[in-house]
């Protein structure tokens, strides 16, 4: 497969007279293939946002090599934006335009066909509700026509920023089944989103940033399994005494309420046998297999302690974050 987004060692800084230099993003790298939905993933405050804002040359990097559809980004960036269409962060729309106006609007300053409006409007089920002001839109509307938005290149790669935002559960469910045609049929998609449900259930591949570096990428399945800590749920009349049994048997098992746990175990039968062999038998034998909400917890280390409010990027800060010298390498990035 061939890259369709390339981003090796990015960083961005942000400076201000009140909080002095903040890290955003910090030797960041991301590798979107061709014909993937890749999931990017991120706490509040992560860099997520920052990276996609530096890819379609929106904010300037301090350094680090991105690549689009492979041309360099930002320099040459405008060769391809026809072939790109993306969300980043909430779009605005003039709320006394129709959404048909509005689309018609983007496709003549593109340079698209008005018929793609039309085309679009249908993709994002918003066929019938052309011709009613923006202004009236509820927000999971207003999200569908910034889809239609992205949509009306006809892209080779599409981005979205949050693209379920205020879509109720059919309405999620669509934009999941519009992603996948999409990818049917040759489109690259690259979604940020705080639904990890959905992450898990439409993504191929997956990349998580946490305080502005990667933390974790590859296929999701495999992801997944790098946090297997081949956990079991066991259900018996006599939780207490299986412990028991289960330590002789040199199994790690801990009582959990009305049943126990038992990690470290590939073959489940084990389970089963010994406690079998004395009697016990098992009313429950379920494999507790990590999901993707978990394995962001804790990589992130958004959940580490739930009696406390987290606060946005509430981990200990980046190197630079408290006015520590930084290097501004600007190599890669047209200063």
């Amino acid at each position: 497969m061939s890259a369709v987004i390339e981003i090796e060692g990015l960083r961005k800084t942000f400076h201000s007279l009140r909080n002095g230099r903040r890290v955003a993003v910090d030797g960041f790298d991301l590798l979107v293939e061709e014909g993937q939905i890749h999931g990017f993933l991120g706490p509040n405050g992560s860099g997520k946002t920052t990276t996609l804002r530096a890819l379609l040359g929106l904010v300037r990097a301090d350094s680090g090599r991105m690549s689009v559809l492979g041309e360099p980004s930002p320099e040459l960036l405008p060769r391809v934006a026809g072939r790109v269409g993306a969300i980043v962060e909430s779009p605005q729309f003039f709320g006394n335009f129709t959404g048909y106006r509005t689309l018609r609007l983007l496709a003549r300053a593109g340079g698209v066909p008005v018929s793609r409006v039309d085309e679009a409007l249908e993709l994002v089920g918003l066929r019938d509700r052309g011709d009613e002001r923006v202004k009236g839109y509820s927000l999971g509307m207003k999200q569908r026509l910034a889809v239609a938005s992205a949509l009306l290149k006809d892209p080779r790669l599409l981005i979205l920023d949050e693209p379920a935002n205020g879509l109720d559960p059919a309405g999620i469910r669509e934009m999941r089944d519009l992603m996948r045609s999409l990818a049917a049929s040759g489109v690259t998609v690259l979604v940020s989103s705080h639904i990890l449900g959905e992450i898990q259930l439409i993504c191929d591949h997956v990349t998580i940033i946490s305080r502005g570096r990667r933390v974790a990428a590859g296929r999701v399945d495999e992801v997944l399994a790098g946090h297997d800590r081949h956990e079991f749920l066991v259900r018996v009349a006599e939780p207490e005494r299986a412990v028991e049994l289960l330590h002789a048997a040199e199994l790690t098992a801990v009582v959990d309420s009305d049943a126990l746990v038992v990690n470290g175990v590939t073959d489940s039968t084990v389970i089963s046998r010994v406690l079998g062999e004395q009697g016990l038998w098992v009313g429950e034998l379920t494999p507790l297999r990590p999901d993707l909400e978990s394995v962001f917890l804790e990589l992130t280390g958004a959940g580490e302690d739930p009696s406390v409010p987290r606060q946005v990027d509430h981990a200990a800060p980046l190197p630079g974050a408290e006015g520590d010298p930084i290097d501004l390498d600007v190599r890669g990035v047209d200063a």
